[in-house]
């Protein structure tokens, strides 16, 4: 039965679509007059994609690469010609077939109109801030399955971080960190509606512990349905949204249906292919296989005389070291030796076989698989007189690179307005969301990262498709590091293959946000605006570690909701006080809430069954679940007002006040105000190569208030004993008279045109400094806790950003659109708390620390350093031929802040064929790599073997003739000559790992040069549309992350990482970066 009604169900789908095609081909075609014509500028070039429509209806088209255009239309219909920057013309169709439009630049353009602050729409030219605008098409021609990352080089001041993981979050921060241990990820903001950008991912994972990366919330949006993207950069472009605005906006407005006849159809369909990029994979050594030295019975392999093996080991065969994860052991020579294929009784074809001591043929870099992502959208808009609405369909389908990994996603969003009366009308933005994710990446130092092994632990004797073959064929964890022939559990490291396929992890997120509003126009001055705005979203996520694993089984449960509910009041007002003086303006209202709760429950000592994932499957009696459940409000009032005269001289003033439930009584009201002005300098200069100029300046400040549970002192529950509760107090001591951060900030900025907006130009210098921050400062446990809240640490964020539009070339049959964005901020940890003179930010795996220091950029390393000449400023070599260290690890050894970011996107049209490329770049950062600190002392690169300057092997012995191995390492002796001694490399224990080198030897230079996406776009001819029925249609070929043209660390991309939030600058188990190459289709119908 079910079938059967599947099977109606798609019958009676299958016609409904079949009579709503046949009913556009009958509109289309069923006209009495073909109207055709060429559209050109005011210098007579044609102009490509001038939009074409019947008034009053959804019928049209858009002129091709020569303007050339041709609509059917009845006689007395109007046509009407819109094109961004010109007047929009409209022409009466009589008794004639050609209409030739000349368009002409629209001086009311230069007053572009973009939204701000609560989805209030301004006039460009009045504002006194920096914003920048990115069109819709910028995030959906090369669609991504996080938007964000779209983003990237786009946008002056705006730095995202990915961190390389299927499904994984992004960093976005706009003019650097303002928080020193808080948020400082932008607010997103869609159609009014304030989203969650959370990443549910856990502190460990977020230092480098281990764990998953399950992304941020905002990739929930969906690029095919979003018409442009607007970033508010500085305090006063975010006043208005108080507290949580502090580190800018970006708000997104997306596609809505027109107030005309008719229904419009669109399909939008990508497909993209994706494979590693090999750059930022390991180069490994083939010369050396499994130990770390010459440590063992042969030396370099073991003979196991101390176990009874069972008969048919050939005594005189060795066997591989198994539970050494490194390969600084004996020479390929391919003599026989036991390796870990030959003590499995299960692989009968090799058990107790010998095999020649080779290289492995499949490196681990033969675990990378080709992947794919399919985004499917379709859309219906349309409208009436008094009505308009939109729905749209999406489904993204991603399989990832590693095996057993996937996102699905699927999308539903309506949106949609009616006009009540002629000054009511009410409306409605909703979208669900739906994402499944399987097999996420583990992140960190931890087993469920397969990067761990093949980075830092491994051994090159290992054939890693020999491992895959030995998990299918048995279904067991047969790995290459167990303890022994007779115990045969794994020491470390499991097969990768059991790690993909049985220590999985899956979740699921179904997710609601949107708003409802009511406008009502009191008169000409007034409207009023009621607003309520929602973003729920429940979550599961299921970890899994199987009996047999290296580490204890078990299975952990994560249910988490959120919700944030916002209801707004607006009264607007706009009037002319005098002939050439305006005034408008906002007054609101406006409470927020925020529920925040999460389970956590995890098994106790293991599985007790095989796989079976499930609480009660435990082995030992389950211990109490980390619960949290929070509720926040805010409620907040602001005015706006805003004075222009002569439509030159613009001022603007605005002030909020806050008051939050997650600070003291005494404290928890909090105001700030913002002032900012402009004058539009083209209008007192008369030239007419200047199309437009404005100076602009503003003063800002902005508030914020704490997290829940911060004043009061609350205890940790833990399991009972004997009957009776425990309880403890937390590690942080709560501060009942903690008050609100401020951030001060000030910004000046000059933006022009040039040659009729051939030119153009925008530029800013920023000053921001946020204060009284709430800190979570370190103190003696002898008080009974290791940190206590204070209002401590201020850190100030200073920079210029460009931006630069260029049409260097415009012709009937070609044109060449140039965008460039620079951007420089530099951080400063201005102060800490009294006495205090560094804050820890995270302490990392590998004796490196992320840091708050003042007088630093936030974000400094810490670490061992080298021990340095006074007179030549080199690194001292010891008389043993290693490097001197410092004893200390609190060295400063990097800081993870760029010395700039930019990107350039060139965009070049010949006719109908469009080609668009950004590269993006990032100059300076630092990055400290656990895996080369750990990788080279394990022998696995290419850089821990080979010949040295003697032309011997680097590995062998160190003599004091010409066969000596080793190398000199370039430096001085302690009294300052040239090194000239050897330092041996025999052993892990060599100059390059962590055995003898300092941290500041894995530091390395964050810069890079990528092409960062592209796109080769053919729109269809009019004389192709018009046999069909479409409006518009166009092929695509696009790629992403397609080239990395320059960098500077080694094996490894460096905007790798472990998850968005404040610890940047490290890498442990990087991920390599994928480059993805497709295609994409978009009909109009």
């Amino acid at each position: 039965m079910a079938n059967s009604n599947k099977f109606k169900m798609k019958t009676k789908l299958s016609s409904i679509l079949t009579l709503l095609l046949a009913l556009i081909a009958h509109v289309s075609f069923a006209q009495e007059k073909t109207i055709s014509g060429t559209v050109t500028d005011e210098e007579g070039l044609p102009l490509p994609g001038v939009t074409v429509l019947i008034k009053g209806t959804n019928t049209g088209t858009q002129t091709d690469f020569d303007g050339n255009y041709s609509v059917s239309a009845d006689q007395g219909d109007i046509l009407v010609f819109s094109f961004i920057g010109m007047e929009t013309a409209e022409y009466t169709v009589k008794n004639i077939d050609t209409i030739d439009v000349t368009m002409t630049t629209d001086s009311a353009q230069l007053d572009e109109v973009v939204v701000t602050a609560l989805g209030i729409s301004r006039e460009k030219k009045s504002l006194g801030y920096a914003t920048q605008s990115v069109d819709g098409a910028e995030v959906s021609d090369v669609p991504t399955q996080n938007f964000m990352n779209s983003l990237s080089g786009k946008v002056a001041g705006l730095r995202i971080n990915n961190s390389g993981t299927v499904g994984g979050s992004s960093n976005v921060v706009i003019r650097g960190n303002s928080s020193l241990t808080g948020n400082n990820q932008a607010l997103f903001v869609i159609d009014g509606t304030p989203i969650s950008n959370d990443t549910p991912n856990t502190s460990g994972q977020r230092s480098g512990q281990g764990g998953y990366d399950y992304g941020n919330a905002a990739s929930d949006i969906n690029p095919n349905d979003i018409e442009s993207i607007n970033v508010l950069k500085g305090a006063a472009a975010t006043a208005l949204y108080g507290a949580r605005a502090a580190n800018g906006v970006i708000i997104i407005e997306t596609k809505k249906g027109s107030k005309r006849k008719g229904i419009g159809i669109s399909i939008n369909s990508s497909l993209t292919i994706s494979h590693v990029n090999d750059n930022t994979l390991p180069v490994y050594q083939t010369e050396y296989g499994a130990g770390y030295g010459p440590y063992y019975d042969t030396p370099y392999f073991n003979n196991y005389d101390n176990l009874d093996l069972p008969g048919g080991f050939d005594p005189s065969i060795p066997f591989t070291p198994f539970t050494e994860d490194a390969s600084f052991g004996a020479r390929f020579e391919g003599q026989p030796v036991y390796q870990w294929n030959s003590i499995y009784p299960q692989l009968e074809d090799t058990y107790q076989q010998a095999t020649p001591w080779r290289a492995a043929r499949n490196t681990p870099n033969a675990i990378w698989e080709s992947g794919h992502t399919a985004i499917n959208s379709v859309a219906l808009s349309g409208g009436s007189e008094t009505g308009k609405f939109r729905l749209s369909v999406t489904n993204l389908d991603q399989e990832g690179n590693l095996p057993n990994s996937s996102i699905k996603r699927n999308n539903i969003k309506f949106s949609g307005q009616q006009d009540l009366t002629d000054n009511f009308s009410v409306g409605a933005n909703i979208t669900y969301t739906k994402t499944d994710g399987k097999g996420r990446y583990g992140t960190g130092y931890d087993s469920e990262n397969p990067m761990q092994q093949f980075r830092q632990w491994w051994q090159m004797n290992v054939d890693v498709k020999e491992q895959k073959n030995a998990y299918f064929k048995t279904g067991d964890n047969i790995t290459w590091n167990p303890n022994s022939p007779l115990n045969r559990n794994p020491i470390y490291s499991d097969n990768p293959y059991w790690t993909r396929y049985e220590n999985f992890q899956t979740d699921t997120r179904n997710r609601y946000f949107g708003n409802l509003n009511l406008n009502y126009e009191i008169n000409d001055i007034f409207s009023v605006l009621g607003r309520f705005t929602f973003d729920t979203y429940d979550e599961l996520q299921e970890e899994r570690r199987n009996v047999g694993s290296s580490g204890v089984s078990g299975y952990t449960r994560y249910n988490g909701r959120f919700a944030e509910y916002n209801y707004d009041l607006i009264l607007n007002f706009n009037t002319d006080i005098a002939e050439d003086l305006n005034l408008d303006g906002n007054l609101g209202w406006n409470l927020r809430r925020n529920d925040n709760s999460f389970i956590r429950a995890s098994t106790n000592g293991g599985l007790s069954q095989r796989g079976i994932y499930a609480l009660s499957n435990t082995a030992a009696p389950l211990q109490a679940p980390d619960e949290y459940d929070a509720t926040r409000m805010l409620d907040g009032v602001y005015a706006r007002a805003s004075l222009s005269y002569l439509d030159t001289y613009f001022i603007e003033g605005t002030l909020r006040r806050d008051r939050s439930s997650t600070l003291p009584i005494d404290n928890n009201v909090f105001y700030y105000p913002s002032i900012s002005g402009n004058i539009i300098l083209s209008n007192l200069i008369e030239a007419d190569w200047l199309s437009f100029a404005k100076l602009r300046a503003n003063y800002a400040e902005v508030g914020n208030d704490t997290d829940p549970y911060r004043v009061i002192q609350t205890y940790q529950i833990e399991m009972p004993f004997q009957g009776t509760g425990v309880a403890n107090n937390n590690g942080t001591l709560n501060n009942p008279d903690l008050k609100p951060e401020r951030t001060k900030s000030y910004e000046i900025g000059l933006e022009a045109n040039f040659f009729n907006r051939r030119i153009g130009f925008d530029v800013s210098y920023y000053n921001m400094k946020t204060e009284d921050q709430i800190t979570p400062v370190p103190v003696s446990r002898a008080t009974g806790f290791s940190r206590i809240l204070f209002n401590a640490g201020t850190i100030e964020n200073k920079g210029f950003e460009a931006s630069l539009r260029l049409n260097p070339i415009r012709s009937e049959d070609f044109n060449w659109n140039m965008n460039v964005n620079w951007a420089r901020n530099r951080s400063e940890v201005v102060s800490l708390a009294q006495g205090i003179r560094n804050l820890e930010l995270a302490s990392l795996q590998g004796g490196v620390s992320i840091n708050a220091t003042p007088g630093q950029a936030y974000g400094a390393i810490r670490g061992t350093d080298y021990v340095y000449d006074e007179n030549t400023g080199q690194r001292i070599v010891g008389s043993n031929g290693y490097y001197l260290t410092t004893s200390s690890s609190n060295e400063i050894i990097g800081n993870i802040q760029p010395d700039w970011t930019g990107g350039v996107q060139n965009t070049f049209q010949y006719k109908n064929i469009t080609l668009s490329f950004l590269i993006d770049v990032q100059k300076g950062g630092d990055i400290f790599s656990l895996d080369t600190w750990y990788g080279f002392a394990t022998g696995l690169y290419d850089r821990t073997a080979g010949l040295n300057d003697l032309g011997n092997p680097l590995r062998d012995p160190v003599t004091d003739g010409a066969d000596s191995g080793g190398a000199i390492l370039e430096g001085v002796t302690e009294s300052g000559e040239p090194n000239q001694t050897r330092a041996s490399f025999t052993t892990y224990a060599n100059p390059y790992g962590y055995a003898r080198d300092a941290n500041k030897g894995h530091v390395y230079d964050a810069s890079f040069v990528k092409l960062r996406e592209a796109n080769i776009t053919y729109d269809f001819g009019e004389k192709i549309i018009e046999k069909l029925p479409l409006t518009n249609a166009s092929i695509s070929l696009i790629g992403r992350n397609l080239w990395i043209i320059h960098k500077n660390i080694p094996y490894s991309d460096p905007e790798a990482g472990l998850s968005a939030g404040n610890i940047q600058g490290y890498q442990s188990g990087a991920y390599p970066a994928i480059r993805e190459i497709g295609a994409s289709l978009k009909l109009n119908f």
